[in-house]
């Protein structure tokens, strides 16, 4: 890892009814546009589709290094976020996220060791540490066969 600070920049280009066009250097281009709850189209990535999705890599991509770390052997990790947008002392915000999440292990994988590395993993994500939504994790843990 490099040393911190890190620094990233996306730049979000729209027009008065357009998508919005999101682009970072290097990435492909993402469209953007209102959820259907905002009266968009719904067919499109948005900002609270966008964010929901960040936790969800950020919590996978997080276990990974924490099982590496660890020399923890996993065959997939499945990850199910779903967020709650509501008003609070009229800000509208994302009050609750749940990860669900589904780690698949060898047959002779520690479950003790699998919860205790997906809660260092909750612990560590930078995403979800930097919302000031509650996130909460619910884990099922399978044994391949």
């Amino acid at each position: 890892m490099q040393p911190l600070p890190h620094h990233y920049e996306v730049k979000a280009s729209g027009h008065s009814s357009d998508s919005v066009t999101l682009t970072s250097e290097g990435l492909a281009d993402i469209q953007s546009a209102p959820p259907a709850e905002f009266d968009g189209p719904g067919d499109q990535w948005s900002p609270e589709t966008l964010l929901l999705a960040a936790v969800a890599d950020c919590f996978i991509l997080s276990f990974r290094a924490v099982a590496a770390a660890s020399n923890f052997t996993f065959t997939s990790l499945d990850c199910v976020t779903q967020g709650t947008l509501d008003r609070v002392d009229r800000i509208t915000r994302f009050t609750d996220i749940v990860n669900t999440v589904t780690l698949t292990m060898p047959a002779d994988g520690s479950d003790t060791l699998a919860h205790r590395l997906l809660e260092k993993a909750e612990e560590v994500c930078l995403i979800s540490n930097s919302l000031s939504a509650k996130v909460q994790l619910v884990t099922k843990v399978v044994h391949a066969a």
